[in-house]
């Protein structure tokens, strides 16, 4: 059975070498406004924010295949809520310790820490990927497109749109790093309960947020120069998306503090890195050889949109 870490011990030098908050990253002291009746939490704001740059992206990279404009949109109002609905699904079972047990209250929504309660925090990008991936399938297949380009359009919108994602992070003072001694280390409010005990006043942490987003966005860049060469065609750029996101996750995985099951040393969110990694070598090598030539054309053959009459 896996085990539960509950917290990560801190490191010797966390506590023996001086602070230097020079250039300490501030969290912010809010994470959400009332808007009316209405709690607007910062953490929402962010994945939208995300789901947008994704969506224009895609469509424009689509309609340069010769997609027709704003299709996107239609493929999307399936794919985004299975996506999150998904991404729901796998935090609480990686995580149902937090939700299921004696004093915990999972089915009521209408009180906290229940499995319903997305706006508290708890979505993970692998079970969005599933989710998001199933969905697109569907709608792609209803409306004749390949799958394969519709990954490959997505891959750079997809990887900014969880650059953004990392933002709601900070905002919740969440999902942080071990105890750092380096300047850029983020500064954490005392009161939070994810700070391990015994932690000395004043730490500070990896900002794991941060380290995401900028991998990330170099990551963006790389898929949208490679996506000008033939060969990142037939899923092949959304193979390197997977392998770019899984290598940086593995990183960040390994150095977050916050409570997560362990499999034989790992964190499960390790072994879902390290599964993307290995699925997009799998996808890359399967679709040279399956796909050597260029991806003429988006459509699924004999699903073309035929033009209309004069």
């Amino acid at each position: 059975m896996p085990a539960v870490l509950t917290s990560s011990p801190l490191t010797p030098s966390a506590t023996a070498i001086p602070h230097d908050i020079s250039a300490a990253i501030p969290s912010p002291s809010v994470s959400s406004f009332q808007l009316g009746p209405l709690t607007i939490h910062f953490y929402a704001l962010c994945i939208l924010v995300g789901i947008i740059i994704a969506i224009v992206l895609t469509n424009r990279r689509l309609t340069a295949r010769g997609v027709e404009d704003w299709q996107v949109l239609d493929i999307a109002t399936l794919a985004v809520p299975m996506a999150i609905v998904f991404a729901r699904i796998y935090h609480v079972i990686t995580h149902y310790t937090d939700y299921f047990g004696p004093g915990r209250n999972p089915w009521n929504i209408f009180e906290p820490g229940s499995v319903w309660a997305i706006w508290e925090g708890g979505i993970a990008i692998f079970g969005s990927l599933i989710g998001g991936t199933l969905g697109a399938w569907i709608m792609c297949r209803r409306r004749g497109l390949k799958l394969t380009t519709l990954l490959d359009a997505l891959a750079p919108g997809l990887i900014l749109a969880q650059a953004c994602g990392r933002f709601g992070n900070w905002f919740n003072q969440e999902l942080f790093g071990l105890p750092t001694t380096l300047p850029w280390g983020l500064e954490i409010d005392p009161g939070n309960s994810a700070i391990p005990l015994g932690t000395p006043p004043g730490t500070l942490f990896h900002p794991t947020f941060l380290y995401e987003v900028i991998w990330n966005s170099l990551g963006a860049l790389v898929l949208l120069y490679l996506s000008r060469k033939i060969f990142f065609q037939w899923g092949r750029l959304f193979a390197v998306y997977l392998m770019w996101y899984g290598a940086g996750r593995i990183v960040w995985e390994s150095i977050r503090i916050d409570p997560s099951f362990v499999i034989l040393g790992l964190r499960t969110n390790v072994w879902g890195a390290i599964g993307a990694v290995a699925l997009g070598v799998i996808i890359m090598a399967v679709q040279y050889k399956r796909h050597p030539e260029p991806e003429e054309s988006p459509f699924i053959p004999g699903r073309e949109p035929q033009p209309a009459d004069d």
